[in-house]
């Protein structure tokens, strides 16, 4: 009978078989000792001249040989004891030992300890990646996370439906995979980007709470915090809601509980103006959009820490300072942060400037003293307005901005989360969750010089079809909000949700406030639109995405590292080598043809 390694020490004295891999082999003349690893653990064999074969066996095998071994399983000696392992009082003496197979020498590390072998080579080889404690326990805590997620919307009523994988083209917003057909030349599936229409259509054929562990495809470049290619997300909808809070009261609990029952983290809020936003009973703020902008300087605010943008534009309204003559200043006050160094400085006011600013002001809080190269040129009252808009005390650095309202944000927000990196104000143990809610429906694009929808036009607009009929000018447009929402963890989005556009006749309307007739509508969008035409009910919902979300709360940083089978950051299956050429019989089947690019 074979035992796993974690469960030995409930057979001292008896006979046991082990299997596993060679962690490691020692050579003491007279004995030798093996590590001896499975997925659960390490148990030391010990191997005794007086086993003739075994012991010629044991003299040969190297690191990752894999072996199978019976003896009896007995104490350590007090001075042989290793407390760094659960097994470490133990042993196994070794009867009978059996070869299962070799290994060539290894071309990455499978240890956690030691050197740790490049990305790209971990990535050729996962499957000895895969090797390291550390990535096993990361798979198997995934796994756990699944089933604590499944089990919550199981005890919450949804019913789990699984969805097309070849569908049609949709406006998600990313690239398509297209997936051409035999049978219908010149024709594409598309691997979908999400199951939205899908899940919708579950609503309009009366399924009341649906979700699935859903995979989701996009051509998009990847990042630390976002795979290529494929990814999973949790992806739900309930019928007969009309508001977005109803979703939100639905799943925060699962959010909360993964953070404190699961990842065993604190909650924690530690920027008071969000504070505000907290409504009863809840623990999570609900932000509205424009708050967000304002304050953070970006849509996904990391609330683990302070460092607010203080609005200054009214104090300097009637400035002599000529850089400070602009639309918008904001400024944010860094604790501690007179400390910089010169060099330091300079390397936030390089960040600063490729985000587009002209430069970066700042004062300098030293000896009650206000130190900066800006300092002459204000007033007194200035100053002193600065320092207590800010809060700044000794020791205290304030950074400026000024320019247009956007931009300033912009910059503030990104030197904000810099500043936070910098002054290691991100609490791995802490989870701070927001809701960023009441998104612009419409915005204004710059490079088209027009109106253009916000992020997509399948949300609800915020006061229904009198809100769209009443939207006379391009001002009315922009201030129309989308009952939309999105879940920020610790600075990242991890999910996204709305009250679904289900009515024809607001569907027609969003579109032809744009510009668009209602042949064009019905061309791109006719399957949705002839199902909302037989009593759809009104449905919302949300989708968190599962890998961003366990990367957080394992505390990984590249999201590649949560996954068995990433692509590197090129996109590439470096271990499958794919993508790869394909046989001319297999394009000619596909109805397609390689056009070479021009020299």
């Amino acid at each position: 009978m074979r035992i796993l390694v974690e469960a030995l020490n409930d057979f001292l004295g008896k006979a046991v078989t082990v299997e596993g891999w060679v962690n490691s082999r020692r050579d003491h003349g007279g004995l030798i000792f093996i590590d001896l690893r499975d997925h659960t653990g390490i148990i030391q064999l010990v191997v005794t001249p007086e086993t003739t074969d075994s012991f010629k066996l044991a003299e040969t095998v190297r690191d990752e040989f894999v072996l199978k071994a019976t003896g009896i399983l007995r104490e350590r000696g007090s001075e042989l004891i290793n407390p760094n392992i659960p097994t470490g009082k133990i042993e196994l003496v070794v009867n009978e030992l059996t070869l299962l197979n070799k290994s060539e020498p290894l071309p990455v590390n499978t240890h956690d300890d030691g050197e740790k072998s490049s990305e790209e080579l971990r990535l050729k080889y996962r499957y000895l990646d895969l090797r390291r404690p550390s990535m096993q326990n990361l798979l198997k805590r995934r796994s756990e996370y699944y089933r604590f997620i499944r089990n919550y919307m199981y005890d919450h009523d949804f019913t789990e439906i699984t969805t097309p994988i070849l569908a049609n083209s949709s406006p998600e917003g990313a690239r398509d995979f297209l997936v051409p057909s035999r049978l219908h030349p010149g024709k594409f599936y598309a691997l979908p980007q999400a199951p939205q229409q899908f899940k919708q259509l579950l609503m309009v054929g009366g399924i009341n709470k649906y979700f699935q562990i859903a995979p989701c495809f996009r051509d998009e470049d990847p990042r630390a915090d976002r795979l290529y290619g494929d990814f999973y997300q949790l992806d739900m909808e309930m019928a007969f809601v009309e508001d977005g809070e109803t979703v939100r009261k639905e799943i925060e609990p699962l959010y909360i509980s993964l953070a404190t029952s699961f990842a065993h983290k604190k909650l924690a809020i530690n920027s008071e103006p969000a504070k505000a936003y907290i409504p009863e009973g809840s623990e999570v703020p609900r932000l509205p959009y424009e708050f967000a902008m304002e304050t953070y300087g970006v849509d996904k605010p990391d609330l683990r820490y302070g460092m607010e943008l203080i609005d200054l534009t009214d104090t300097f309204k009637n400035t002599d300072f000529k850089v400070f003559k602009t639309e918008c200043i904001k400024a944010i006050c860094v604790k501690n942060g007179a400390s910089l160094t010169r060099r330091e400085i300079d390397d936030f006011t390089d960040k600063a400037k490729k985000l587009g600013a002209g430069g970066l002001a700042y004062i300098l809080y030293v000896d009650g003293e206000a130190k900066s190269p800006i300092a002459k040129f204000l007033t007194d009252a200035e100053l002193a307005a600065i320092k207590n808009a800010t809060g700044a005390t000794d020791g205290d650095a304030v950074f400026f901005g000024a320019d247009d309202r956007a931009k300033v944000n912009k910059i503030l927000g990104q030197l904000r989360i810099a500043f936070a990196d910098h002054f290691n104000l991100k609490d791995p143990n802490e989870i701070a969750y927001c809701w960023v809610i009441d998104f612009p429906f419409y915005e204004w694009d710059e490079n088209n010089k027009k109106i253009d929808f916000g992020h997509n036009p399948f949300s609800m607009p915020k006061g229904g079809l009198t809100a769209l009929e009443n939207a006379k000018t391009d001002t009315d447009k922009l201030a129309i909000k989308a009952d939309q929402y999105d879940m920020v963890m610790n600075g990242y989005e991890v999910a996204s949700g709305a009250v679904r556009n289900y009515n024809p006749e607001i569907m027609y309307k969003v579109f032809n406030i744009l510009g668009y007739n209602n042949a064009y509508v019905e061309t791109r969008f006719g399957g949705m639109l002839g199902a909302f035409k037989f009593g759809a009910p009104p449905h919302a919902g949300c989708a968190p995405g599962l890998d961003r979300i366990f990367m957080v709360l394992e505390g990984v940083e590249n999201i590649r590292d949560i996954v068995a089978f990433p692509k590197n950051g090129s996109g590439v299956d470096l271990m499958m080598d794919s993508p790869s050429p394909v046989d001319q019989i297999q394009l000619d089947e596909a109805h397609l043809a390689i056009i070479p690019e021009e020299d």
